[in-house]
């Protein structure tokens, strides 16, 4: 999604600081921060139990705020709640969709709350039922479907309107490969005809695939926030790994990789891998030039970047969370 211009200089769409909840003794969300530009996916990552959800649902005036502030468009979320609503959808962790009716009638529901004649609900139930994969489904009553299905039908009605804000909180968790992917290249259309996006999950590749900026959130508040190179970065550099075509050359390469990069290297003497810190990718250029200066022909390399999963567990102090919700967030606490 990332695009030349610094998102940051956007107006915003999201404006909170110090957002506070508690369910009795529980200090879910603990003076939570965000700016969130218009025009971009804004990922926010945390364990379960972290405060994503909840702060999800302040922000979308489910939840009163018990302290702090926030604006949607400038619209203050305690203050003029019905000015943001009119402006936000909201996709949560479970089905809002009723199970005694059918795929099509649940769209064309959605459609008629939100203003839209009784032929445009049908028409823009069709191509929602088209675009995730439900088209045959279409005149089965939910009860009938498997939980994907379910899931599909749920992000499908909350396109029905195209709102300037979309919250989905973890959108396709439950999803199969394929519909994941659909439902990424759905955000990047969206995004692309002018809604922004605030996307938690728990996959941390589709927050490096799909957002401008995240959020890593634990214990209830922002503990870092950043593109997703600047999270890398901030947990450690690129390293650098080069393999000789003559594993006679090994050490002659190491000599010149430590030298053109100015850093320690080590060797692997069984695969006769150099790898060292890599402060810049632009900096494997001047290595492979001084490395046929010395005739040593290279078998192979790579630069290994850091990864979400490294930024999260060194910000957390967890590992990778579950691919499943919260039980928690049944309950209206953070997830």
């Amino acid at each position: 999604m990332n695009t030349s211009r610094d998102p940051l200089d956007a107006p915003r769409a999201i404006e909170a600081h110090g957002l506070v909840k508690h369910f009795g003794n529980t200090r879910a969300v603990n003076g939570v921060d965000l700016v969130v530009p218009t025009g971009t996916v804004y990922g926010v990552l945390g364990p379960n139990g972290a405060g994503k959800t909840t702060t999800v649902r302040m922000l979308a005036t489910l939840l009163r705020p018990d302290a702090g502030q926030a604006a949607i468009f400038g619209h203050d979320v305690v203050a003029d709640p019905v000015a943001v609503r009119s402006m936000v959808g909201v996709t949560g962790q479970y089905a809002s969709v009723d199970e005694d009716l059918t795929a099509s009638q649940n769209l064309v529901i959605f459609g008629r709350l939100l203003g839209m004649s009784r032929a445009d609900a049908r028409s823009r139930a069709g191509e929602l039922l088209e675009e995730f994969g439900l088209q045959d489904a279409a005149p089965r009553q939910l009860k009938e479907f498997s939980g994907g299905m379910r899931r599909r039908l749920d992000l499908a009605a909350s396109l029905i309107a195209t709102p300037p804000l979309l919250f989905l909180d973890e959108p396709t968790t439950g999803l199969d490969p394929r519909t994941r992917a659909q439902m990424w290249d759905t955000i990047r259309r969206l995004v692309a005809e002018g809604t922004t996006v605030l996307l938690t999950t728990q996959y941390l590749d589709e927050a490096d695939q799909l957002a401008d900026r995240i959020a890593v959130i634990d214990h209830g508040l922002v503990i870092a926030d950043g593109t997703a190179a600047e999270l890398k970065r901030s947990v450690g550099s690129a390293t650098f790994q080069l393999t000789p075509a003559d594993r006679a050359d090994a050490v002659a390469a190491l000599t010149v990789v430590e030298r053109v990069l100015g850093e320690k290297a080590t060797l692997s003497p069984e695969a006769a891998r150099i790898t060292v810190p890599m402060p810049s990718s632009d900096r494997v250029a001047d290595v492979l030039v001084a490395l046929r200066e010395q005739n040593i022909a290279v078998g192979g390399m790579n630069v290994q970047e850091p990864t979400l999963d490294e930024v999260f567990l060194t910000l957390t102090g967890k590992p990778q969370p579950d691919q499943s919700p919260s039980d928690d967030s049944t309950k209206g606490v953070a997830a």
